[in-house]
C-alpha cells in the first residue's frame, strides 16, 4: 500500500556520519572532474563534436565536466524520436509510470551526497542549499507519482438517468522542458517528471550553466525504467536549438523556468501556429520576481531581520523567490535596517564546497558582471549600507550588498538582479507599503512581518503575489505544502508541487454512453 506523501527530510550535517559522507562525496566528485557526457537521443548516446563546458564558479579554471552540445539536426531528431516513444508510453498504466518515479526517488536517496556535492561544484551551492535541492527533487518524484495515480482514478460526474459518464485525463503528446540552472536538479526533475508521469514524452534542454547534474538526472531516469526516447536529453544553447524546439509543429507544450525576457519570447513563439500544426501549444512558464518583505510597525524585528537575511542572501540571492526589497514602515525603518546590516556583515562568502561558507559565488562571469553593474547603478539610486563590490577569492564572489533610501521607481527596486543585492524602501503607513510592494511588473513571492491581524488580512487580499508568507522567510517552498507560481510577469501561476499541476500536462476527455 502506498503511504501518504511526506517531504524528504533535510540532512543534519552536525551528525558525524553525514558530515563524513559529504566530505567523501566532494572528494569523489572532484576526482571525476573533466569527464565528457553525451546527449541522449532515442536511448542512444550521441556526440556532436561541440561541447558545453561547465566550470566551478568558485574556481573558474577548474572544469567540472563537458557535455555534448546539440545541433539543429539533433533537435529535429529528438522531437521525432519523442513522438515515436510517446505512442507506447501513453498506453502504460498510470500506476506503472508512477512506479518509475518512485524508483528514481530511491536512487536519488542512495546518491544524495554525490548529487549534492556535484551541485556545490557546478553551480556554487553550499552544503545545505545543495542538500535541500536534492530533497526537493525527491519530493517532486514522490508527489507527482502519487498525483498521477489519483488523477487516473474515477472522478464522479453528475449522474443522468440512462447514461454512463466519465472523465479521462489523457496526455498531451510531446513537450519541451527548459529548466533553470539555479535549482539544477530540483526544478529540472519536477518539470520533467510531471510531464512524463502524465504520459507525455519530452525533449529536455537543460540550462547551459548546469549540464552535468542534468546528465546525472538523465542517467537516473534510465536506471529507473523510463523507456528509451521518453526523455530525450538534449543539451545545447538556446540560440542554436531553443527556437527550433519551441516552434516545431509537433511540439504540443513547452514548460519553462527562467528570465522574463526569455519567457516572453517563448510565449510569443509558441503562440504562432506553424504549418502542419493542429493544436494551440500550451506554455507553462515561471519567469522570476522582484520580491518584497514588508516590515510592519509592531513586527518582531529580530525575527524579521533573520528572515530577511536568509531570504535575500541564501545562494547569493540567485532564487526567483529571493527577497530583493524590504519595505519598512517609518517607525521601524532604522532599527530593522540596523539589525539586517549586523546579520549581513556576519555572512562568510567562500567557495561553496567549504562547509563554513554562508553562500558561495554567483554562477558565472556573465552573472558576476551583471550584478556588479547593478551595484554601480545602486550607488546612484540609494545610499550604500554595506558590501558594494567583489568579495575576496578567485571565483565569482560578491559581497552581500544593502542600499537604503531607495525610491520605489529605482532600477534596483524594479528590475530582477538575481544576486546578493537588497534595497531598503520606506513607507509612511501599511497602505503605502502594499502599494510599493505591488508596484512592479512581477508577482511571485512576498512576505509580511506583523502582529496586526487586520494588516495581515489586508495583505492576504491585496498583496499581488502567487506565494505570500506571513512572519517567516519567503524562500524555501516545500512540495505539497507551498504550491509555487506567480502572478503578472512572474509567469502563468502554474503552482508547481500542487494538486492542480498535472492538469496542465493532460487534456480532459468526457465519454458519455447511453444505455
Amino acid at each position: 500500500m502506498l503511504v501518504d506523501f511526506r517531504n524528504e527530510p533535510l540532512t543534519n550535517f552536525q551528525d558525524p556520519t553525514f558530515h563524513r559522507a559529504m566530505k567523501e562525496a566532494l572528494e569523489d566528485v572532484r576526482r571525476g572532474f573533466g569527464r565528457e557526457y553525451p546527449m541522449r537521443i532515442d536511448g542512444r548516446d550521441r556526440f556532436s563534436g561541440h561541447w558545453i563546458r561547465s566550470a566551478d564558479p568558485s574556481r573558474p579554471k577548474e572544469l567540472v565536466g563537458q557535455v555534448a552540445a546539440a545541433t539543429r539536426e539533433d533537435a529535429m531528431d529528438a522531437v521525432e524520436g519523442a513522438w515515436s516513444a510517446f505512442e507506447g508510453w501513453a498506453r502504460v498504466p498510470a500506476e506503472a509510470r508512477a512506479r518509475c518515479l518512485f524508483k528514481a526517488a530511491a536512487i536519488m536517496r542512495r546518491r544524495k551526497f554525490h548529487l549534492a556535492a556535484l551541485m556545490c561544484f557546478e553551480v556554487g551551492k553550499t552544503w545545505s542549499e545543495a542538500d535541500a535541492d536534492v530533497a526537493e527533487a525527491i519530493d517532486f518524484l514522490e508527489f507527482y507519482g502519487r498525483e498521477m495515480i489519483r488523477l487516473a482514478r474515477s472522478h464522479p460526474l453528475t449522474r443522468i438517468q440512462g447514461e454512463d459518464n466519465e472523465v479521462i485525463y489523457e496526455p498531451l503528446g510531446v513537450g519541451v522542458v527548459i529548466p533553470p540552472w539555479n535549482f539544477p536538479l530540483a526544478i529540472l526533475t519536477g518539470m520533467t517528471v510531471s510531464s512524463v508521469v502524465a504520459g507525455n514524452a519530452v525533449v529536455l534542454k537543460p540550462a547551459s550553466a548546469s549540464p552535468v547534474i542534468a546528465a546525472e538526472f538523465a542517467k537516473i531516469m534510465d536506471e529507473a525504467g523510463i523507456p528509451p526516447g521518453v526523455i530525450q536529453f538534449l543539451p545545447g544553447s538556446g540560440g542554436e536549438i531553443g527556437d527550433v524546439l519551441v516552434s516545431h509543429p509537433q511540439v504540443r507544450f513547452v514548460t519553462f523556468t527562467g528570465s522574463r525576457d526569455v519567457g516572453v519570447h517563448i510565449y510569443e513563439l509558441a503562440a504562432k501556429v506553424q504549418p502542419g500544426q493542429k493544436w494551440l501549444k500550451r506554455v507553462i512558464a515561471e519567469m522570476g520576481g522582484k520580491d518584497a518583505i514588508i516590515v510592519d510597525s509592531d513586527a518582531d524585528l529580530d525575527d524579521a531581520a533573520a528572515g530577511i537575511v536568509t531570504s535575500a542572501f541564501g545562494f547569493a540571492g540567485q532564487k526567483c523567490s529571493a527577497c530583493s526589497r524590504v519595505i519598512a514602515l517609518e517607525d521601524v525603518y532604522e532599527p530593522i535596517l540596523e539589525r539586517v546590516k549586523a546579520l549581513t556583515e556576519r555572512l562568510k562568502v567562500a567557495p561553496a564546497d567549504l562547509e563554513e561558507a554562508s553562500y558561495g559565488p554567483v554562477v558565472d562571469r556573465a552573472a558576476y558582471e551583471k550584478v556588479l553593474q547593478y551595484i554601480e547603478i545602486g550607488q546612484t539610486e540609494g545610499q550604500l549600507v554595506t558590501g558594494g563590490g567583489p568579495a575576496e577569492g578567485d571565483g565569482y564572489f560578491i559581497k552581500p550588498t544593502i542600499f537604503r533610501d531607495v525610491p520605489p521607481d529605482a532600477r534596483i527596486a524594479q528590475e530582477e538582479i538575481f544576486g546578493p543585492v537588497l534595497a531598503f524602501l520606506k513607507a509612511k503607513d501599511f497602505d503605502e507599503a502594499l502599494r510599493i510592494a505591488n508596484g512592479t511588473q512581477y508577482g511571485l513571492t512576498g512576505g509580511v512581518y506583523s502582529r496586526n491581524r487586520a494588516h495581515l488580512e489586508q495583505a492576504r487580499r491585496a498583496f499581488e503575489v502567487g506565494n505570500l508568507y506571513f512572519n517567516r522567510k519567503i524562500t524555501g517552498a516545500l512540495v505539497g505544502a507551498h504550491p509555487f507560481g506567480g502572478f503578472h510577469m512572474s509567469g502563468t501561476d502554474s503552482k508547481a508541487g500542487g494538486q492542480d499541476y498535472l492538469l496542465l500536462l493532460t487534456q480532459a476527455k468526457v465519454v458519455s454512453e447511453r444505455f
